[in-house]
């Protein structure tokens, strides 16, 4: 039987998979979100996405040049940052702002800490987070998909470009403002309306950023990196689990207040953060168990900031506040050798 044992030196592979590989996983992953946009938001989706690509692309090589490295931008990484970024900006955002966001998501968000694999922030969200701080008032601008523009002949008549719309989330942090107000107040806007959205949530024909629109876009993106297994379910469940148990104690506490769990799982960017941007393996824990602890970490910070905060999305920063927390979850789950015991 030991005839049949080979000795070797690590690293043992078992099969061929590398980074180009994984990041073209993910961008197959990403094409019905992409296309989804595309539908939904048109020429604007289309700039925006092309422009953030591009700009992601030309600032990885410009870096590597700089640095007099050797060039990083066939491994795709870039490509997917610029398409999470642009997924994670409204369509109506000037092709300005779109560059200098890029810039920064490769630049500081990436290329400062060293390059790919050395990064502690996710750096898409690191740009957002950056544009979100310097361009308040055009990051939380939401225009109504064309879809629903073209259905309204009286204002397309006028000759406006597009319609400013609330989102789901927009109308679920009113209503829990609203929670005290007087029943018969006509202005009170309660969470039974939100609710009317979750058809809405789940095809796409709602304002937001470009990829949080259509949540089956989403699913079907995420299905194929779970089969594929670029992807374990462990960050995802977790996300999506503990988020869940938020919603659902507060839709318990007062329906009229807190919208139901489900929306809160369509709507938004709870699916994009739960499937492609918390998954991101250079910036969350290698053990399962420290994926758990992750994905909870996350869930439960989305949903505390969408509740209780101020702002009506949390995933930026529950994401953001994670990353740095990582290196800690990694050092408390520690894989245990064969035969040995922790390190420390």
């Amino acid at each position: 039987m030991l005839e049949n044992i080979t000795v070797s030196p690590a690293p043992h592979i078992s099969k061929a998979h590398s980074t180009r590989s994984i990041m073209f996983d993910v961008i197959i992953a990403l094409m019905p979100a992409v296309l989804a946009a595309l539908w939904f938001f048109r020429a604007r989706a289309a700039v925006v996405i092309g422009t953030c690509v591009i700009t992601c692309v030309a600032t990885e090589w410009l870096c590597n040049l700089i640095r007099k490295k050797a060039n990083s931008v066939d491994d795709l990484s870039a490509v997917v940052t610029g398409i999470i970024l642009a997924l994670s900006l409204p369509p109506a955002v000037p092709v300005w702002l779109v560059m200098v966001g890029g810039a920064f998501a490769i630049t500081i968000g990436k290329m400062v800490f060293g390059g790919l694999g050395s990064n502690t922030f996710n750096p898409a969200m690191a740009a957002r987070a950056f544009l979100t701080a310097c361009f308040g008032m055009r990051m939380t601008t939401w225009t109504v998909p064309a879809t629903i523009y073209s259905q309204m002949p009286a204002i397309a008549a006028t000759g406006a470009d597009a319609i400013t719309q609330a989102t789901p989330l927009s109308w679920s942090k009113q209503a829990i403002k609203d929670k005290g107000k007087d029943a018969n107040d006509e202005s009170k806007v309660t969470a039974r309306t939100v609710n009317q959205q979750m058809i809405a949530t789940l095809t796409g024909a709602v304002g937001g950023c470009l990829g949080e629109t259509s949540a089956i876009a989403l699913l079907i993106g995420g299905a194929y990196l779970l089969i594929k297994r670029t992807i374990t379910f462990h960050i995802p469940a977790a996300v999506l689990l503990s988020a869940a148990v938020f919603a659902g104690i507060g839709y318990v506490a007062n329906p009229e207040a807190y919208m139901s769990p489900i929306v809160h799982l369509t709507g938004g960017g709870m699916l994009i953060c739960a499937l492609f941007i918390a998954t991101d393996p250079v910036t969350a824990p290698l053990t399962n168990k420290g994926m758990w602890i992750f994905g909870i970490g996350v869930g439960s910070l989305v949903m505390l900031i969408r509740i209780v905060g101020e702002y009506p999305e949390g995933v930026m920063y529950a994401i953001l506040i994670m990353n740095a927390v990582t290196p800690l979850i990694d050092r408390y789950c520690k894989l245990v050798p064969a035969g040995g015991r922790k390190n420390g």
